[in-house]
C-alpha cells in the first residue's frame, strides 16, 4: 500500500495536471460536453462538443483559444452557453492541446485561420458565430475579415490583432524556471489574482510549457513580423462585433480593446473592471450574461460602451 502512495505522489508530481485535467473532464463531461476530432488536412483536430437542449434552434457557436492554450480553457463559458440554446464547439488550434503538432512545424497565424476555416467546412457549420480569445481573437478576426461569409457574429475576448507596444521579452509565454513562470503569472493576473496556481504544479507546469516550446514560438513569430496587424483591415469588418476585454490586462492593454472598439463603428464594448487577460474565465460570471445578451439580440444591438464592477 505504501508503495502505490509513492508511485502516485511521483506521477502526481511529475505530471499534477493528470488530476487537473481530469477533474477538467468529469465537470465537462457531466455537464454533457463530449470530446470528438475531425479530419481537417490531414490532422485529427480535436474539439469539445455542446448541444442545447433538445428541441432548440440549431445556434453553432465555434470557440478558438488564446496562445498556449486549449479548448478545455473555456470550460467555465461552454456548459452555460449550451444551456441557453447554443451548439457549442471549441476546438483545439493545430499543435495545441490534443490536436497533433503540424508536420512542418508552422503554427503561424495563417495555418490557424486556415485549419479553423477547415473546422467550420468539415462539421458543416453554417455561419456560425465565432468566438476568440487573446491570439484566438486575432484569429478569429482574420477569418472573419477573409471571409466574412462564414462568420454570423464575432466575439472577441482580450484580443490580439492590433499594434501595441511590447513591454515584456519574448521568452515570457515559454518560462523555463519559476522566475519566469512568476513573471507570466503577472502578465495574464491582475494584481490580485482570482485562480491561484499551487506551488506543487509549477514544475509540471513548465514542462509543458517545455513541450509546447516550439509550437508557442511559432505562433507568436508570426504576431511578431507585423504582416498580420490588423489595424488598417478591422473596419472591413461588417458583421456584428462584442469585446469583452478585462481593464487590469496586462498582456493586452484596455487602450487595445478601446482601439479596436473605436475602429469598429458597430461594436459593442464591455469592460470588467478588477479582471485581468483571464477575463473570460475568472470572470465569466461578468463575461456570460454579456456574452448571451449579445449573441440573443434580434436585431443586433447597437454600438456601445459599458464597464462591469466584478466583485471579488
Amino acid at each position: 500500500m505504501a508503495g502505490l502512495v509513492v508511485v502516485l505522489a511521483l506521477v502526481v508530481w511529475l505530471n499534477p495536471f493528470l488530476l487537473i485535467d481530469a477533474g477538467i473532464d468529469v465537470y465537462l463531461r457531466g455537464h454533457g460536453v463530449k470530446h470528438h476530432h475531425v479530419d481537417v488536412e490531414g490532422y485529427s483536430i480535436q474539439y469539445l462538443e455542446a448541444k442545447p437542449p433538445a428541441g432548440s434552434p440549431e445556434k453553432p457557436l465555434v470557440l478558438v483559444h488564446g496562445l498556449g492554450a486549449r479548448a478545455t480553457d473555456w470550460t467555465p463559458l461552454i456548459p452555460t452557453l449550451a444551456a441557453h440554446g447554443y451548439h457549442v464547439y471549441a476546438l483545439d488550434l493545430l499543435g495545441y492541446g490534443n490536436s497533433p503538432k503540424p508536420r512542418d512545424g508552422d503554427a503561424s497565424l495563417a495555418v490557424e485561420e486556415r485549419i479553423t476555416l477547415g473546422f467550420l467546412q468539415a462539421l458543416h457549420l453554417d455561419k456560425p458565430d465565432v468566438a476568440g480569445w487573446s491570439m484566438g481573437g486575432w484569429v478569429a478576426m482574420k477569418l472573419a475579415l477573409d471571409h466574412p461569409e462564414h462568420v454570423r457574429r464575432l466575439l472577441l475576448y482580450d484580443s490580439a490583432g492590433l499594434y501595441f507596444i511590447i513591454d515584456f521579452p519574448y521568452s515570457l509565454f515559454t518560462p523555463s524556471d519559476r522566475a519566469g513562470f512568476d513573471a507570466l503569472m503577472e502578465r495574464i493576473e491582475p494584481d490580485q489574482p482570482r485562480m491561484k496556481m499551487p506551488a506543487f504544479v509549477i514544475p509540471g507546469m513548465l514542462r509543458r510549457f517545455e513541450k509546447s516550446r516550439s509550437i508557442v514560438d511559432s505562433s507568436f513569430h508570426s504576431m511578431l513580423t507585423g504582416r498580420e496587424i490588423l489595424d488598417f483591415r478591422v473596419h472591413a469588418l461588417k458583421m456584428p462585433v462584442l469585446i469583452v476585454w478585462g481593464t487590469e490586462d496586462k498582456l493586452t492593454p484596455l487602450a487595445t480593446g478601446l482601439r479596436l472598439h473605436e475602429l469598429v463603428p458597430q461594436s459593442v464594448f464591455v469592460g470588467l473592471r478588477g479582471c485581468g487577460h483571464l477575463a473570460a474565465a475568472e470572470c465569466s460570471s461578468a463575461a456570460l450574461p454579456a456574452t448571451i445578451k449579445f449573441l440573443d439580440a434580434e436585431p443586433p444591438m447597437a454600438a456601445s460602451a459599458t464597464y462591469i464592477d466584478v466583485p471579488r
